[in-house]
């Protein structure tokens, strides 16, 4: 799908956006409704991929409100998340531990979208603006560079043809394999994770569990996000276990899974082949700089998130919102300001990142590590009881997970020039 002729090479364009996900799509859309000249290279020739994070946090939908495009969304097929449920107790007894519902936010749940579904709506949109190219089947394959300063980006089309795209901005919005991260002077941090992830699919049925629920079991987690007439599962496994667990054959993991989340267990049937369960390595990174002149990295190209709560797409999204109100003046108009742009934008992210990757290797070292080798979480399965029975008996406490999941620690404003106050379509 492209909205220009793309079988040109050596062309120019203000800000080159290198990836077509949530981040890359919502900058695009914000820089071009400002009037800013944006070009989206997307190496895959649509949006459909298998087990991709469906999750449009409320403060995403309040953006897509403000940007008019509320109406649009709420068109596409979705299942609404308000709640958060773990198994507590010996008995393994559904509790609610976080109530989005309760928050008093006009947007006050998950909505679980196809990302295809949302990705196509924000390029539609952006299409309708004359400065914006969407270049499928186009994978960025290496930087221009002059006098140190990144140019743009060379680039292959998926029928061969090659060409280069000269940018003012070059925006890595391409994930955790990003282009980018082959520049050593970005400097790439990598933590330590304890476990992969199994993602795959089984039947709903009527009387099951409402929005997000947890399963645990003997060294074993899991996570079911309810999608109206399928449960999206994922099995937490020890880092680096796939094969030798893959090797213990598919009715071994069934009989686990269903000894664990026992009121899953008569469908586990339907789970058939090795082929439905999709590995999920599991990484937790930060580049140390996001910028080079040229060049600035935001979402899983800056910072690749654990999936422990869910959130690394809405901070994708917040990342491109607070992107795009620092850049539209500079790449307006005089580009002199441009460094400096890019400099603050790290900084107003950085901490919201490293706080929440901080969260994270907190689960990872007292939860899901303990719990994949046998021991129970934060080393006393009393205390970890009282934790729980905490959150979930105070009003107060039980929103303050279900505040996280759904907004996050900081959030973003567009630029005013990029805000719609009717849905135009």
């Amino acid at each position: 799908m492209d909205t220009r002729d793309s079988r040109r090479t050596g062309e120019r364009t203000t800000c080159c956006v290198v990836g077509g996900g949530p981040a890359g799509m919502v900058l695009a859309l914000l820089l071009a409704r400002a009037g800013v000249e944006v070009t989206v290279l997307e190496k895959h020739g649509d949006f459909l991929r298998d087990f991709r994070g469906d999750t449009v946090h409320p403060t995403t939908l309040a953006l897509l409100d403000e940007l008019g495009l509320a109406e649009r969304f709420a068109r596409l097929p979705q299942r609404r998340v308000t709640t958060i449920q773990l198994p507590i107790g010996a008995d393994r007894t559904l509790v609610t531990v976080g109530n989005i519902a309760a928050l008093r936010r006009r947007y006050n749940y998950i909505a679980m979208v196809p990302q295809w579904d949302l990705l196509d709506l924000l390029a539609d949109e952006a299409g309708r603006e004359p400065v914006f190219t969407l270049r499928m089947n186009t994978e960025a394959t290496s930087f221009l560079k002059e006098r140190g300063r990144v140019t743009g980006v060379s680039y292959r089309t998926s029928d061969g043809r090659t060409g280069e795209l000269r940018a003012t901005l070059t925006v890595a919005c391409d994930g955790r394999g990003s282009l980018a991260r082959s520049l050593p002077e970005l400097e790439l941090r990598t933590f330590r994770c304890p476990m992969d992830a199994w993602w795959f699919r089984l039947p709903r049925r009527d009387g099951d569990p409402h929005g997000l629920v947890g399963g645990v079991g003997e060294r074993f987690l899991s996570a079911m996000i309810d999608r109206g007439d399928y449960w999206q599962c994922a099995a937490l496994i020890p880092k680096g276990s796939d094969p030798r667990l893959r090797a213990e054959g598919l009715d071994r993991f069934r009989d686990s899974y269903g000894a664990a989340v026992t009121w899953l267990a008569d469908r586990m049937h339907t789970l058939s082949s090795w082929d439905e369960v999709k590995l999920l390595d599991v990484r937790l990174e930060r580049l140390r700089h996001w910028h080079r002149p040229g060049l600035l990295c935001i979402g899983d190209a800056a910072h690749a998130m654990s999936p422990v709560f869910g959130i690394g797409i809405n901070l994708a999204v917040q990342d491109a919102v607070a992107a795009a109100r620092h850049l539209v003046g500079p790449l307006s108009g005089e580009t002199s300001g441009l460094p400096a742009a890019v400099r603050r934008i790290q900084r107003r992210r950085w901490l919201t990142t490293a706080s929440t990757q901080r969260l994270q290797r907190l689960a990872h070292t007292n939860v899901i590590e303990p719990v994949l080798q046998g021991r129970p979480p934060f080393g006393d399965p009393k205390r970890a009881k009282r934790m729980a029975e905490l959150v979930t008996t105070s009003r107060r406490l039980n929103r303050v997970p279900a505040y996280f999941l759904a907004y996050g620690a900081l959030r973003e404003r567009p630029p005013e020039a990029s805000v719609r106050r009717a849905d135009s379509g």
